[in-house]
């Protein structure tokens, strides 16, 4: 076996960080180095011990979560898991945490404390933790946004489908801040449960120039408007409109972004441009491929922007990236494709 994955957990509460810590040493490839009570503690022991991964709490006195995480991520990039209530402040704080920069996080069970059913959320924080351990997490920078025209003539009938997983959050706000008010239809689907999608699409119609919003059963599909795939639902297009439901998870999620580029090629055909970023696993290879196969254009992440480099790996070896760029050269490229 090689070397544990060294792991620092930051809560104020005693009883979590022991509850946290129990589960992280339970497996025989973790261990936890040390503990911190708050954010400024958080900071010197990140500084001092460089641990390979970080779970941290919100709430916390003198210094909170979001305060150490900015400053972690600004100074020492470090792999950090967020550990947030289920509640509407609660999935707000937690995209403003994958925004600063945070790989993933975990929804505290029942919402009340996270003391209840925490052995519910054990086998979920020790997968995070081993994708954590790998990724590249990037350093926190200011978000400009970036001025972009559309081609006079543009592909009619287009539209533009995203799907991410991990490190997907932040990567889709750069990009989408920077695409025109007068877009095509945007469909976006990023991996995240229930009742933290609805938070996302707000934060994302803060950042854009056009309107971007939880998509519902039944929806219009209009230019000018994104659509975000809600949690715990698979989403695709019909005869015009969204159509959401509850089938089987594909790829062990839902939604599935092949579920949702594979309804766009069927609609939009030559006119589909598929984006796929960032992300574990291989959800969004088959998807792209359909698209590039109805004669649409495929965009695919590099590596080296990548948090993981698992979806677009998989679509690559698929032979289903036309193109292969960083993910600030993507709004570039989105736009060249639309006039061509």
């Amino acid at each position: 076996m090689g070397e544990r994955i060294k792991v620092l957990v930051v809560d104020d509460s005693a009883l979590m960080r022991r509850m946290i810590s129990d589960m992280i040493n339970s497996s025989p490839d973790c261990e936890v180095v040390d503990i911190a009570r708050d954010g400024g503690e958080a900071i010197e022991k990140v500084s001092r011990l460089h641990p390979d991964v970080v779970t941290l709490d919100v709430e916390m006195p003198r210094i909170n979560g979001l305060e150490a995480l900015a400053h972690i991520m600004m100074h020492m990039p470090t792999p950090v898991i967020m550990v947030s209530a289920l509640t509407k402040e609660g999935a707000e704080t937690t995209i403003r945490a994958l925004e600063l920069g945070a790989i993933d996080f975990i929804a505290k069970p029942g919402g009340k404390s996270i003391s209840v059913g925490i052995e519910e959320i054990k086998e979920e924080l020790l997968k995070k933790i081993r994708v954590a351990a790998r990724a590249k997490p990037k350093r926190l920078h200011i978000r400009r946004k970036k001025k972009h025209y559309l081609p006079k003539r543009l592909r009619e009938n287009s539209a533009i489908v995203f799907g991410a997983s991990t490190g997907g959050p932040g990567t889709l706000m750069d990009i989408l801040q920077c695409l025109p008010e007068d877009i095509p239809p945007v469909f976006i689907v990023q991996h995240m449960p229930p009742g933290f999608t609805s938070s996302f699409a707000k934060r994302l119609n803060t950042l854009a120039r056009f309107e971007i919003k939880e998509a519902e059963d039944g929806d219009i599909i209009e230019s000018g408007v994104g659509y975000v795939a809600p949690g715990d639902y698979h989403m695709v297009i019909r005869r015009g409109r969204i159509r959401l439901n509850q089938e089987p998870k594909l790829h062990g999620v839902r939604p599935a972004v092949d579920k949702t580029m594979e309804s766009a090629a069927e609609t939009f055909g030559d006119n589909t441009i598929g984006v796929l970023l960032t992300g574990m696993g291989s959800d969004g290879a088959e998807g792209l491929k359909k698209i590039k196969d109805a004669g649409g254009r495929t965009i695919v992440e590099a590596e080296q922007t990548c948090v993981v480099f698992g979806m677009p790996k998989a679509a690559i070896e698929a032979g289903a990236a036309e193109v292969i760029v960083p993910s600030y050269r993507i709004a570039d490229e989105i736009i060249r494709m639309l006039g061509e």
